[in-house]
C-alpha cells in the first residue's frame, strides 16, 4: 500500500500584541500643556506652590486619560519616606462598630494623601510582626490590641517609621499610646444593673482566642462597680452559638442570675433569645444588657439596653498620624479616647 506524504502548512503566527508604553510625567506635562515639574506639584498635593485650579484640573484630567499614576518609590526616593500607612489586619473578630472605625480612617488619610495597607497577621507575632512591616517601608504604623514590644517599636523607627501609634490597653515605650479602656464598659453595665435593682449578675466572656483583651477588662469592670455593695458577680464563658447559649440558659435557675452584662449586643442577643426560648422573661425575670448600641438591637423586642462607645473620629486620628509624620521629633503622646454611656431600654 503506498503511503504519501502530507505536509501540512503552519498557519502564520498572530502577531505579538506591541507593548504599551508605561506613561510617564513628561507625557503629562505634553497633554496638559504644562512643566513636568507643574504635573510633580500637582499630583503630590504640594503646597508651598501655589498652582491654579484650572491648571490643577488640566494636569488631572491629562493623567486620567493617559492611565498614569505617580510612582511609588520614585515619590519616596524625593520626600525620604513612603506615604504608606501600614495597619495590622485584626487577629481578632472585629464588630461593625469597629469597622465603621477602620473605614472612617481609611477615608480621613486618603484625604491627607495618604495610602493604607491591611497587612495579614497570620503565622507573626509581636516584634517578630514588626520586622515582616519594617519591610514595606511604611511611614506610620497603627497597631490594634496588644502584642507589640519597645523592640518591634525601635525596629519599625530604624527602617524609618515617622509615626507608630498602638491602639490598646496599654502604653509602649517609645510609641505614641491610644489607650482604650474597655473597664468603663463594663462598669457602665454593671451600675446600671445595680441601679435597676439587680443583685445577682452575670457577665458573658467569650470562649473566641483573642476577644480576652476586651472581655476581660470588661468582666473587672463591673466587678469595680459593684465591689462593696450587696451584689455578686458570676463569670459566663460562652460561645457564639445557639447551642452554647441554650446549654448556658439550661443552668439558669441554678445560677439564680436576675441581670446579666453579655460583653457586646451580638452575645446579648444570644443570650436574650436562648432566655425567651426558655421560658424566662426579659427583663421582669432577668434583665439583659450589651454593648456597641447596634442598630439591630433596636428592632428586637424587647429593645435591647446597651453601653454605646464612643471612640475617637477616624478625622482625629488621620491628624494625628499626619502631625506626627511632619514632625517626628516630639516626644510620644498618649490619649484616653474611649468613652462609654449607658442606653436604657426595654430589656433592663
Amino acid at each position: 500500500m503506498p503511503y504519501v506524504m502530507v505536509q501540512i502548512p503552519k498557519p502564520p503566527s498572530a502577531a505579538s500584541p506591541t507593548p504599551r508604553s508605561v506613561p510617564t510625567s513628561a507625557d503629562v506635562a505634553r497633554l496638559a500643556g504644562v512643566s513636568r515639574a507643574t504635573v510633580s506639584y500637582v499630583l503630590n498635593n504640594t503646597s508651598a506652590v501655589r498652582i491654579s485650579e484650572p491648571t490643577r484640573r488640566r494636569v488631572h484630567q491629562a493623567a486620567k486619560e493617559l492611565g498614569y499614576v505617580p510612582h511609588a518609590a520614585a515619590r519616596t526616593l524625593r520626600a525620604g519616606h513612603s506615604r504608606m500607612v501600614l495597619m495590622p489586619a485584626p487577629a481578632i473578630p472585629v464588630g461593625p462598630l469597629y469597622g465603621q472605625f477602620i473605614n472612617d480612617l481609611q477615608w480621613a488619610l486618603s484625604r491627607l494623601d495618604y495610602t493604607v495597607v491591611q497587612y495579614g497577621t497570620a503565622g507573626f507575632r509581636g516584634d517578630e510582626a514588626a520586622r515582616a512591616w519594617a519591610e514595606l517601608r511604611p511611614v506610620a504604623v497603627l497597631v490594634p490590641g496588644s502584642g507589640l514590644g519597645p523592640e518591634g517599636v525601635a525596629v519599625l523607627k530604624r527602617a524609618g517609621a515617622r509615626a507608630v501609634v498602638t491602639l490598646g490597653p496599654e502604653r509602649v515605650h517609645g510609641a505614641h499610646a491610644l489607650l482604650m479602656d474597655h473597664g468603663v464598659v463594663g462598669h457602665c453595665a454593671g451600675a446600671h444593673l445595680y441601679a435597676r435593682g439587680r443583685r445577682r449578675i452575670g457577665v458573658v466572656v467569650p470562649d473566641d482566642a483573642g476577644l480576652e483583651t476586651f472581655s476581660r477588662p470588661r468582666l473587672e469592670g463591673v466587678r469595680q462597680a459593684l465591689r462593696g455593695t450587696d451584689a455578686t458577680v458570676t463569670e459566663l464563658p460562652l460561645g457564639y452559638t445557639e447551642r452554647s447559649a441554650a446549654e448556658l440558659v439550661s443552668r439558669w435557675p441554678e445560677l439564680g442570675i436576675d441581670g446579666v452584662f453579655a460583653y457586646n449586643d451580638e452575645y446579648a442577643m444570644l443570650v436574650m433569645r436562648a432566655l425567651q426560648d426558655a421560658g424566662v422573661r426579659v427583663p421582669d425575670e432577668t434583665a439583659v444588657v450589651g454593648a456597641d448600641d447596634l442598630m439591630l438591637g433596636r428592632l428586637l423586642r424587647p429593645r435591647l439596653s446597651t453601653v454605646r462607645i464612643d471612640l475617637p473620629s477616624g478625622r482625629e486620628l488621620a491628624e494625628l498620624v499626619d502631625r506626627v509624620v511632619r514632625d517626628c521629633g516630639d516626644e510620644p503622646e498618649t490619649h484616653r479616647v474611649l468613652g462609654a454611656s449607658v442606653v436604657r431600654r426595654e430589656s433592663s
